[in-house]
């Protein structure tokens, strides 16, 4: 089959398609699924240049992926969206024939190959309401809001996030968090429509360095400022620059208040108001359970989620964040990598092998 991977992590150019053999007969809860659609995450963009650093031994574990078969060829890729063709022995979800998205794990190989070992436990079915390309659009983003938000913040089920919690808002709670969203411009996007007394406080970079003063909607939000106390943040979700936005949001979190990041970071709590407000501080990474031999975790959580997800998109709570679609090619993947490295990107760009063109696909 044709897969798209590096032999030598460096820059999107290194990607590269070749041929390599068809996964191997699934076990356990492994399924091989046919690939119909994958999309690009930063995680993708790390891990191809050779500098993905959440677990420190990530290198180590993926060495040898393909040993015996094709050495050093890593197929990049982690969501994908296609069609259940082979399911081992433990599986209790899915059949063959089922039409699934899913979060590939990490020390596997990636989504970006004609087929693909997943784990039942990491996928749901797909979302009727959308196509393939769609759906591949939506695992790792959604369970990533979701795992923050509910697992590790411990906000109550029904106010999901990063920008699923801003279209969530509109109908569920009355919680205040500050998310650190990338860009303005995406701020903005994913702001229209939310109430006004619902809106989610943005601590944006040009008003929550460590070294400026907060805006006057920030210190408004400070509880220490009097009659504003019943408005404090109790939540912060950190999705850039945890170092950055460690102290102000210090600052801002009410007493006893919850933060959690996604983004690997070296800092130092000393200084700040962390210990002082009994703040809690944890990480959130979706690859921990299946890492880790799902010591201390709830393995069917993820497939919940998406199955939970799928309903919402169906009865219309939740809206596809699709952007860009292309053919599933090699130039197209180099493109979406460039595209994303850049920082340039809205919203999710997904491939799918049915999109419009006459190249091969996986080529």
């Amino acid at each position: 089959m044709h897969a798209i991977g590096v032999s030598q992590y460096g820059p999107p150019d290194n990607l590269q398609s070749r041929e390599i053999p068809r996964p191997s007969t699934p076990t356990g809860r492994q399924m091989r699924i046919e690939t119909k659609a994958v999309s690009v995450n930063p995680i993708d963009i790390k891990v191809r240049g050779g500098t993905y650093d959440d677990p420190p031994d990530y290198y180590e574990r993926v060495r040898g992926l393909t040993k015996g078969e094709e050495p050093n060829f890593h197929v990049m890729g982690y969501d994908g969206a296609g069609v259940v063709r082979e399911v081992g022995p433990d599986v209790r979800h899915f059949k063959v024939g089922d039409e699934v998205y899913y979060l590939g794990n990490p020390v596997l190989q990636g989504s970006y190959a004609e087929e693909q070992l997943v784990d039942e436990r990491h996928m749901g079915h797909k979302p009727r309401s959308l196509d393939f390309v769609q759906a591949a659009a939506m695992p790792l983003t959604y369970a990533t809001a979701y795992e923050g938000l509910v697992d590790r913040l411990g906000i109550q089920p029904g106010r999901e996030g990063r920008h699923y919690h801003h279209q969530r808002r509109r109908r569920h709670g009355r919680h205040r968090v500050a998310d650190r969203t990338a860009r303005p411009e995406a701020a903005r996007r994913h702001h229209d429509g939310v109430a006004a007394r619902d809106r989610v406080l943005l601590a944006r970079r040009r008003r929550c360095h460590p070294c400026r003063q907060p805006s006057r909607r920030h210190r408004a939000a400070d509880p220490r400022a009097g009659p504003a106390r019943r408005h404090a943040l109790k939540y912060a979700f950190i999705t850039s620059r945890t170092e950055q936005y460690l102290r102000p949001i210090a600052d801002l979190l009410a007493p006893f208040g919850r933060m959690c990041s996604i983004v690997q970071a070296r800092f130092d709590m000393y200084g700040t108001q962390c210990m002082s407000k009994s703040l809690t501080f944890s990480w959130c990474w979706l690859a921990t359970g299946a890492y880790h031999g799902y010591v201390n975790d709830q393995e069917e959580k993820h497939r919940e989620w998406y199955e939970k997800l799928a309903s919402l998109l169906d009865d219309g709570t939740i809206k596809c964040h699709l952007t860009q679609r292309k053919r599933l090619t090699l130039e197209n993947i180099r493109e979406a990598h460039k595209q994303t490295e850049a920082g340039k990107g809205i919203g999710k760009t997904a491939l799918g092998v049915d999109e419009p063109g006459d190249h091969p696909v996986f080529q």
